[in-house]
């Protein structure tokens, strides 16, 4: 029997370092701030980025994930650019979320311009499906999520809910500054859509989510399934 962790609250799957803080930042220091134990799992080391190295990208998600107050960070070395839609990469991120049983589980939403995002998206849901049935991997204990939602990164769709996060925002953007290879230009890097005003875009995007609901930043987010409520008062 594989060895568990102790169960997690919420446990968040990104194809990258810094997908997760990008999408849902400051959501996750609200939970944190709030006692919740928190994790991210990056599926790639991102060795195909342009600018950094696998060392600076791993240097930087700790200092974020130490920003963010995250419970645990690990990273399952999955090959950036050759997400696929394979067993072995299913199995992986299945024992993954049977290892630290979270209660809710977040992937990035199925529509982005980044075709590692699509594939990670798809690839956490077949997990999650996979992670409650007693008869796969029976070496481990099946885990039952409670709740699947998906995070927005590069393109906003209608979301489902948002999560007002204006208290904790600076944590986003202190946990987003910490990625410095990737949204800060220098002598040794080439120009990107991430260091050309990224973070300012996003911040942006925040801002008008708010906007709908007269607060100042929020945070989007989509289920597949209806939203259950005991009540509306």
């Amino acid at each position: 029997m594989n060895k568990m962790s102790e169960p997690l609250d919420i446990l968040i799957f990104g194809a990258h370092a810094d997908d997760a803080e990008i999408g849902m930042g400051a959501t996750i220091v609200k939970h944190t701030a709030a006692g919740d134990r928190v994790g991210i799992c990056d599926l790639t080391y991102a060795e195909m980025s342009s600018n950094g190295t696998v060392e600076k990208r791993m240097e930087e998600a700790e200092e974020a994930a130490t920003i963010m107050g995250l419970a645990m960070r690990s990273n399952l070395g999955l090959p950036d650019r050759g997400l696929s839609l394979n067993q072995s990469c299913i199995e992986r991120i299945t024992l993954e979320i049977r290892k630290y049983r979270p209660k809710i589980v977040f992937a990035p939403y199925w529509q982005d311009r980044h075709p590692d995002h699509i594939a990670c998206s798809h690839l956490i849901q077949e997990a999650v499906f996979n992670a409650k049935l007693r008869k796969y991997a029976p070496e481990t204990e099946p885990v039952n999520v409670q709740q699947l939602y998906f995070y927005f990164i590069n393109d906003v769709y209608e979301a489902d809910l948002m999560v007002d996060v204006t208290d904790y925002y600076d944590k986003k953007i202190a946990a987003l500054s910490a990625y410095r290879s990737q949204f800060v230009t220098g002598q040794d890097t080439v120009a990107t859509p991430l260091n050309q005003g990224y973070v300012e875009r996003v911040e942006a995007r925040d801002r008008l989510m708010g906007q709908k609901r007269m607060i100042h930043y929020a945070e989007g987010f989509v289920s597949r399934l209806p939203l259950l409520v005991e009540r509306f008062s």
